[in-house]
């Protein structure tokens, strides 16, 4: 179900929704799913300062080990509609502003205790918390109430808002006994694995939880593993020998060749996942918007784009929205490379110096690579960027987010609010270009509320002309997800929600050979 459907039904009419299934379009490897052995996963994206708590999944590895151990309220489909998981149904009142979560009967977690509507009440209220350090926080702002009544549980808003149940699939909420309260890092929820192995920066394991209540359609195999590789030629490598049977991050520089070898299958979609270079608005040079506006004309997008991703994505345009979005606005003028006009701002800016720049190979596939790229395009207009090349293991805690200019990644989001509101509002905790600017804290609120689709339309396409004119963020592209998988791996699904099956491809894939 789209959200316009889901507008027109659930809102306009007034109407409860129930939140179906929707079947997976495009599905590899259909045929029975085969049940046994030992599945591993070799990925980019783990560190050894990685917790089990789900409020603080950083990167890829503990996004995809929480969607093995951990059960959701709904989940995102490969379209981008919803799947309901713990959540039987989820339905508004009239005005968007009440929502009420029916919680399904009868899952187990794994110590044994049944999932109740006070286990989900207390974990929104974790993540929703005053103070709370949950990657979750910023677009759960909105809730001024939460109460668990029976088997349902009742959100109250500050404003309506239709995309309510697409916030519950975000990946850090993951529902756990007393919402995590108790000890959040203990591993414990109600998914398809037991965890069986955690060693953080290393390798994490599972094996299956045998009071699954989707018996037969996830934990096809016996046990799963991830395997922490963070270098790309290593990962492909092990994928070749049989160490391991899915890989994450292909590097686009070598996709065409490895579409040559037989017993390997590249698995590639378009998204809206995309590769920021982000600045600090708050923090010196970069305060300063001519500064700002003349690094973002040094970029030339095509170029990066064709070196670095080898056409495998579209360029982007200084905002963090692209066509895959509902409501996007496509009038928006794209930004091109201008050393002249971006020398006139640096100069205006009154700077002068090196700039430093933050990079890591785990940053996004060819990150060191964009990063010289971008200094030869620097230097063009009479910037001079100094690139400091980072250690893998600790980026995602010591540089990303902390430091003030660095390379990153970012996944997407499954609606516009939401990719605002976790990244862009000045309260958010992941704001990680200190982007904070009133007018578009008031405009974002504005959309939420807003049900008519074209104003709702016009206040974004307005929200994506202030980021990109005024903000911290530079989009050279957005990104296709590519992975890789063994020719023995059935049931791999292309997912435009994220890599690995946007995370599920462990539980839900199987060895067929």
């Amino acid at each position: 179900m789209d959200r316009r459907q889901f507008m027109e039904c659930a809102l306009v009419a007034g109407a409860g929704m129930l939140l179906g299934r929707s079947a997976y379009a495009g599905a590899a490897n259909i045929g029975a799913p085969i049940r046994g052995g030992l599945l591993k996963a070799g990925m980019q994206g783990g560190q050894s300062t990685d917790s089990l708590d789900p409020a603080l999944n950083s990167s890829q590895v503990p996004f995809l080990f929480c969607k093995q151990w951990g059960e959701f309220l709904v989940r995102l489909t490969p379209e981008g509609g919803l799947e309901n998981r713990i959540a039987e149904e989820i339905n508004p009142s009239s005005d968007g502003k009440t929502w009420t979560i029916k919680v399904r009967r009868d899952i187990e977690f794994h110590n044994g205790k049944t999932v109740s509507a006070g286990d989900v009440a207390a974990t929104l209220e974790r993540h929703a918390s005053a103070g709370s350090k949950s990657g979750a926080f910023g677009i759960l702002k909105n809730i001024t109430g939460i109460k668990a009544a029976g088997d349902d549980v009742i959100i109250s808003l500050a404003v309506s808002d239709a995309d309510f149940p697409y916030l519950m699939a975000d990946y850090h909420l993951v529902i756990q006994p007393n919402g995590g309260k108790d000890n959040p890092a203990e591993g414990i929820s109600a998914g398809p694995y037991k965890i069986a192995v955690n060693q953080p920066g290393v390798r994490h394991g599972g094996e299956r939880f045998a009071n699954y209540w989707r018996a037969g359609k996830a934990a096809h195999a016996d046990q799963i593993e991830i395997i922490v590789i963070n270098d790309a030629t290593a990962r492909l490598a092990a994928l070749q020998s049989g160490q391991v049977h899915i890989v994450n991050r292909v590097e686009p520089k070598v996709v065409d060749l490895i579409k040559r070898v037989p017993t390997i299958k590249i698995e590639n979609v378009s998204g809206r996942g995309f590769y920021p270079f982000n600045m600090f608005c708050d923090t010196a040079p970069f305060g300063n918007n001519d500064l700002r506006m003349a690094l973002k004309l040094a970029m030339d997008r095509e170029d990066l784009l064709h070196k670095v991703l080898r056409g495998y994505g579209s360029v982007g345009n200084d905002f963090p929205i692209n066509e895959a979005y509902p409501l996007f606005s496509e009038d928006i003028e794209q930004r091109r490379f201008d050393p002249d006009m971006a020398a006139s701002h640096y100069k205006k800016s009154g700077h002068s110096g090196p700039i430093v720049l933050r990079t890591s190979d785990v940053a996004f596939p060819g990150a060191v690579d964009a990063a010289q790229l971008y200094q030869q395009s620097c230097a063009k207009a009479g910037i001079k960027i100094e690139i400091k090349r980072e250690p893998g293991d600790g980026y995602w805690s010591e540089v990303w987010n902390k430091q003030p200019f660095s390379l990153s990644y970012w996944g997407g989001r499954p609606t516009q609010d939401q990719m605002y509101s976790t990244g862009y509002i000045s309260s958010a905790d992941w704001n990680d270009t200190r982007f904070k600017n009133e007018a578009f804290d008031k405009m974002t609120l504005a959309a939420r509320a807003e049900l008519d689709e074209g104003k709702r339309k016009q206040i974004y396409r307005d929200m994506a002309v202030l980021i990109r004119n005024e903000g911290g963020l530079i989009v050279p592209f957005f990104n296709q997800i590519i992975d890789a998988t063994s020719v023995k791996v059935g049931g791999f699904v292309k997912s435009r929600q994220g890599e690995l099956m946007d995370g599920y491809a462990l539980s839900e894939c199987w060895l067929a050979a």
